[in-house]
């Protein structure tokens, strides 16, 4: 019985969560101590953790924007910078091989990046500019992530993250500041990904040891907070035709 449960366990964490060598040093050996060991099964349950939760972190934005039936306060500039590092990341991570747990959320991420780029563009009445936008984007991703791109390229887009990450999330903080509330960004959208980024600041660096992963991360750490205080700072301010309507 206990050889059966540990020939479980060991299929359950080996090598989803743990290399073989510390499942035996954890679980064989009851090293619980053991700290290299522990980092990689933190960094993975988080990673995967993290991977699992994007699947839902801007499904809340994209209900919000469907049920108001309107993208007011969200700045396209800023979700198409956004989908822009979202791009570079998912590119970068698969040309360079790394794990799927230290990346994955930046898939499902950059797919519903897309649809609330659409869903702006289609409550603007510019729905063919919209579907337009979605073949373009696919060709270019298609292209990004064919042998037709030099890893040169890849390295390059990654990098230029930064960039698109502080100047995207200024524009959002800018048309919050300008509209003097929040719009139809969804709070919960913006705690999660505030959450999310800081927490992969130690993934990425435990994962895949790569600086610009993590860099982009620390930056878009910062950004995501500064939305998120902006969030709590309006939360009790509604859209000027909201308030009209209630007197």
């Amino acid at each position: 019985m206990a050889a059966h449960t540990d020939r479980l366990l060991k299929r359950v964490l080996v090598p989803i969560l743990l290399p073989e060598k510390c499942y035996d040093q954890l679980f064989v050996q009851w090293d619980l101590l053991h700290v290299p060991c522990l980092k990689i099964l933190l960094s993975k349950g988080l990673g995967l953790g993290i991977v699992a939760g994007s699947l839902l972190v801007k499904l809340p934005q994209v209900f919000k924007i469907l049920g108001a039936k309107s993208a007011e306060g969200l700045s396209l500039q800023s979700v198409m910078l956004e989908l822009v590092a979202l791009t570079g990341t998912v590119v970068y991570s698969i040309t360079n091989n790394f794990p799927f747990s230290s990346w994955g959320e930046a898939l499902f991420l950059m797919l519903q990046t897309v649809t609330i780029c659409f869903l702006i563009m289609h409550f603007r009445g510019q729905t063919v500019k919209g579907v337009a936008f979605l073949a373009c984007y696919v060709l270019s991703l298609l292209v990004l992530l064919s042998s037709l791109t030099p890893l040169t390229i890849v390295t390059l887009l990654q990098a230029s993250n930064v960039p698109a990450v502080v100047v995207g999330k200024l524009l959002q903080a800018a048309t919050n500041y300008s509209n003097g509330h929040t719009g139809q960004l969804s709070a919960i959208t913006v705690f999660l990904l505030f959450g999310g980024s800081l927490t992969r600041i130690f993934t990425s660096i435990q994962e895949t040891g790569d600086p610009l992963m993590a860099g982009v991360f620390v930056v878009s750490s910062l950004c995501n907070g500064l939305i998120a205080a902006q969030v709590l700072f309006y939360w009790n301010t509604k859209p000027p035709h909201k308030q009209k309507k209630e007197q």
